[in-house]
């Protein structure tokens, strides 16, 4: 095949599975996605059925991939705020306090977030690699003394889940401040004093989106 033509196939191709990804997307948000048929999801990106057998292998395929994609655009944002924090235990306690705040900025992805179990958002990349991340860090350099890293995480993690949660069913709850103090909890959890921990968790935050 030559190589022009080959780059349009590639090309399609891949506009094809971001096109279904997208349509995922949406319906994850909207309804969490147990209703939908790939032929709906297929009709939605305005894509053959046969096509999607060619990218997925069913709807939980296509579903992992679509929340790991939401998460992997979220957590590049959050990055992109705490750009230049170098203590992990004061990035770890932002990317808490941020993924409330820049809620507002993302529906789409915080009601992907209430609607997909735990497993989807722990695995792989996005916030889960981050907050990892944070926790080696903070326990190579003796910021953080958690015995069990991946007790640490799981914490974590359902911790966030809740928060989000906490952010979509009840919109008039004081999200901001139920982030900060899960902050701190979640530090002096990971081994920071109780005034040390409060005190990262109430540092002024960047601006957020």
């Amino acid at each position: 095949m030559p190589a022009l033509r080959r780059n349009r196939f590639e090309r399609r191709r891949a506009e094809t599975r971001q096109a279904l990804v997208r349509a995922a997307r949406q319906t994850l948000a909207e309804s969490g996605g147990a209703g939908a048929s790939v032929h709906a999801i297929a009709e939605r990106a305005d894509v053959g059925l046969g096509s999607f057998y060619n990218h997925f292998t069913g709807k939980p395929d296509l579903f992992d991939v679509a929340v790991a994609d939401a998460l992997e655009e979220y957590g590049q944002a959050v990055d992109e705020r705490l750009h230049g924090v170098d203590d992990p235990a004061e990035r770890l306690a932002g990317g808490v306090r941020l993924s409330v705040r820049m809620a507002e900025s993302y529906p789409e992805i915080m009601q992907m977030l209430c609607h997909s179990q735990l497993g989807r958002i722990c695995g792989g990349g996005g916030l889960a690699a981050r907050a990892k991340r944070d926790v080696e860090e903070g326990m190579a350099a003796g910021r953080f003394t958690v015995v069990d890293p991946v007790i640490a995480l799981t914490v974590l993690n359902g911790s966030l889940l809740a928060l989000l949660e906490l952010w979509c069913n009840q919109p008039g709850a004081d999200s901001d401040q139920a982030a900060g103090i899960m902050a701190e909890m979640i530090l002096h959890m990971l081994g920071l004093s109780p005034d040390e921990a409060r005190d990262v968790a109430r540092r002024a935050l960047p601006a957020t989106v």
